[in-house]
């Protein structure tokens, strides 16, 4: 597919950035000429320094602020051509590194540039694959991708779960469909010992936030014999895992019937829903029904949807974590913990830290922080794109 590529060539003086191995070149850096702006979004394209010099084969789509997305670079020990052989590398390499750390099949097979396909997101429920393909090159690799994930897993459905926001940005529309095979019965995720239904059609993102596997395990080492409060549970991932531990109790919180439902059949289908509560309602308000209840938990987590969706909303939602750190550190008990965490990739990390601290010092408690994570391994961070390390948590141990 790159054997006569059309060639794109950086302006003088800006190839520093992705010579060093930035994989994102941005349309102020490219010489856009009326034969550049005539290619169709998604193009494949060669990448050069103004002198000539390759840099490698990259997507490209002029209508987008980063126009170029690195996927080969010039000299990597691999294929020398975006095809099979190049996508069936990516796929194994990626699945080589999940299969480190997870026993079961169930897992982020595939996160954009971390795994060295940009745009692509792909998640695993066993013989289920959820793809997304977020942008317009990726868009145009979807059958080959499709292709190779059929040729090395053999799933049993193939999802395509194009509804992000951010498709409308690369000039593409938004949908659901089922590309390939046929959807099981039932979808499951087996996490920390609970198995729970899973909807790739019609659940949140693909249908399961695999990010926090890891931050969820460790909260239910926290729990056995205690209380849990799980503030905006969605499919109930904390709570049960809780239960499942050892916890006496737990109380599980979201305002969303369907995520709710989801978390109560799950109890039901794990034996877990005689020590299970479910309340429909509102993060601060709930928060302050439980205060004026005089309720305490020995373990309290707090999980909201993302705070700040642009860069306009971060003073706001920074006061929106003091606000529910301080809500969240009242229903600690005297020994407990608290985990809170921050989905917002416009959240820095140390401002996070610092709010959250302001907000329990607000409700005169005391607190030391005991583990500090982001997303698990099956999320990989490429180390020049720090800014897409979105998930910051914390969990803190109070007095």
């Amino acid at each position: 597919m790159t054997d006569a590529v059309p060639t794109l060539t950086l302006q003088a003086g800006h190839d520093r950035r992705i010579s060093g191995g930035h994989p994102w070149a941005y349309s102020n850096e490219l010489r856009l000429d009326a034969a550049a702006k005539a290619l169709p979004p998604g193009t494949l394209v060669r990448l050069a320094r103004a002198d000539g010099k390759s840099l490698g084969i990259a997507s490209f789509n002029r209508n987008t602020l980063i126009a170029a997305r690195l996927l080969l670079r010039d000299g990597a020990a691999q294929p020398a051509a975006i095809d099979g052989a190049f996508m069936e590398a990516r796929i194994r390499a990626a699945l080589r590194l999940r299969e480190y750390f997870f026993a079961g099949p169930y897992y982020r097979l595939v996160h954009a540039e971390g795994d060295g396909l940009p745009g692509f997101i792909i998640d695993r429920f066993a013989e289920t694959l959820v793809v997304q393909a977020n942008t317009a090159g990726a868009e145009a690799l979807t059958p080959l991708l499709l292709d190779t994930l059929d040729r090395v897993l053999a799933p049993q459905a193939l999802v395509l779960r194009n509804d992000s926001a951010y498709r409308e940005l690369e000039g593409l529309p938004r949908a659901i469909t089922l590309a390939r095979g046929s959807l099981p019965a039932r979808v499951e995720v087996v996490e920390h010992g609970v198995t729970h239904g899973v909807e790739p059609l019609d659940g949140q993102k693909t249908g399961w936030f695999f990010d926090l596997h890891g931050a969820r395990g460790l909260v239910a080492g926290l729990a056995p014999g205690g209380r849990v409060l799980d503030l905006c549970c969605n499919g109930g991932a904390f709570g049960l895992a809780a239960l499942k531990a050892g916890a006496e109790s737990a109380v599980l919180v979201d305002r969303a019937q369907q995520a709710l439902g989801a978390a109560e059949a799950s109890a039901a289908a794990n034996g877990l829903a005689d020590r299970a509560r479910f309340i429909r309602a509102d993060l601060f308000e709930e928060a302050e029904r439980q205060r004026d209840a005089g309720n305490r938990y020995e373990v309290v987590v707090a999980d909201p949807p993302s705070f700040a969706k642009s860069r306009k909303d971060v003073p706001q939602a920074l006061r929106a974590y003091r606000k529910l750190a301080r809500d969240a550190a009242v229903l600690v008990a005297p020994g407990g913990f608290l985990f809170i965490a921050s989905c917002s990739h416009n959240i820095e990390h140390d401002a996070f830290v610092t709010e959250v601290a302001r907000g329990i010092a607000n409700a005169g408690r005391e607190s030391r922080i005991i583990a500090d994570g982001g997303a698990g391994p099956d999320h990989p961070v490429h180390p020049q794109l720090p800014e897409t390390g979105y998930l910051k948590w914390l969990v803190l141990a109070l007095d």
